[in-house]
C-alpha cells in the first residue's frame, strides 16, 4: 500500500517536473520609456533699469492718461503742469489712442531735478523754448527697459535730431542707462510705467538741451556790437558837420572879401568920375 502511495507520488511529480518544462518561459517585460525632458524657456531679457516701487502698473492704469499715470508717481507735478501749459500732454493722448504702432518714450525728471535748475531758469524761457525743452524729453518711439542698448545716438526726440543744436546720447552699460546732451549728464533711476505703446523712465536731471545755450549766446554778443556803431556814425558825422562848418565859414569870408573889394572899386570910380567933372 505504501509502495502504491509512493509510486503514485513519484508519477505526479514527474508529471508536474515534465509540464513546467516544456512550458515557455515567459517574456521578459519591456523597460518602461522614460519621458522626454521639456526644454527650458528662454530667459525673458533682463530690464536694464529697475521697476520702481510706486510704479503704476496695475490693471487700472489707463495707458492713455499721461497725467494720471504720473500724479500717481507723486514726484511730477512741475513735468506735468509744463505738459499741460505747453498744450503738449493732449498730443500725446491723442497719438496713443490712434496710433496702431510705434509709441512713445518719456523721459521725466522730478520735481527735484527742477528745483535743483538755476533760480527762475523756466520763468527766462519764452514759450517756444518750453515746448522744445518738453519735446526734448520725449521720443518718437517706445522703448523697452532691456532695449535702451540698441538705440543710435544721437536719438531723435521730438523736438529733432541734430548733433550740433539737439544732441541727446545714450549709454547702456550693465544695469545703468545714463543720457548725455552735451550740457548735462543724467541717470535713468526706474521704470515709472510701461506697456507696449507707451514707456515713462524717472531720470534724476532735466535734460536741458544745448540749443539753449547757443541761441542765448549769441544775442549776448550782438548789442555789445550793435552799441559801438552809432558811436562811430556820431562821431563821423560831427566830423562831416565840422568840415562843412569851415567849409562854409571858408565860403562866406571869400563872399564877403569879394564884396568888400567891389564896394571900394566902385567908391573909387564914383570918386574919379566927380573929379573929372570938377576939372573939366
Amino acid at each position: 500500500m505504501k509502495q502504491a502511495t509512493l509510486f503514485s507520488f513519484s508519477l505526479l511529480l514527474l508529471f508536474s517536473s515534465t509540464t513546467l518544462a516544456i512550458s515557455p518561459a515567459a517574456a521578459p517585460k519591456a523597460p518602461a520609456k522614460t519621458p522626454p525632458t521639456p526644454k527650458a524657456a528662454a530667459p525673458s531679457p533682463k530690464p536694464l533699469v529697475p521697476t520702481l516701487p510706486q510704479s503704476p502698473d496695475s490693471p487700472d492704469s489707463v495707458p492713455d492718461d499721461i497725467t494720471r499715470i504720473l500724479k500717481k508717481a507723486k514726484t511730477f507735478s512741475v513735468l506735468i503742469r509744463l505738459l499741460k501749459t505747453t498744450e503738449i500732454m493732449n498730443n500725446i493722448n491723442s497719438q496713443l489712442i490712434t496710433a496702431k504702432s510705434g509709441g512713445i518714450t518719456i523721459l521725466a525728471p522730478d520735481d527735484s531735478a527742477f528745483s535743483n535748475l538755476k533760480a527762475g531758469f523756466l520763468n527766462s524761457l519764452n514759450e517756444g523754448q518750453k515746448i522744445e525743452l518738453v519735446q526734448f524729453h520725449i521720443l518718437p518711439e517706445f522703448v523697452s527697459s532691456s532695449n535702451f542698448d540698441s538705440l543710435s545716438n544721437p536719438v531723435q526726440t521730438v523736438a529733432g535730431k541734430d548733433p550740433a543744436r539737439l544732441p541727446l546720447n545714450v549709454n547702456a552699460l550693465g544695469n545703468s542707462v545714463n543720457i548725455s546732451t552735451g550740457v548735462v549728464n543724467a541717470t535713468v533711476l526706474g521704470v515709472v510705467y510701461s506697456d507696449n505703446k507707451l514707456g515713462i523712465y524717472h531720470v534724476d536731471k532735466v535734460l536741458l538741451p544745448l540749443d539753449f545755450f547757443l541761441t542765448n549766446k549769441a544775442p549776448a554778443l550782438a548789442p555789445t556790437t550793435l552799441a559801438k556803431a552809432p558811436k562811430a556814425a556820431k562821431d563821423n558825422s560831427s566830423e562831416d558837420d565840422q568840415d562843412d562848418t569851415n567849409q562854409d565859414q571858408n565860403k562866406s569870408g571869400a563872399l564877403s572879401l569879394v564884396s568888400f573889394r567891389g564896394t571900394k572899386l566902385m567908391s573909387l570910380g564914383i570918386a574919379l568920375v566927380a573929379m573929372t567933372t570938377m576939372w573939366s
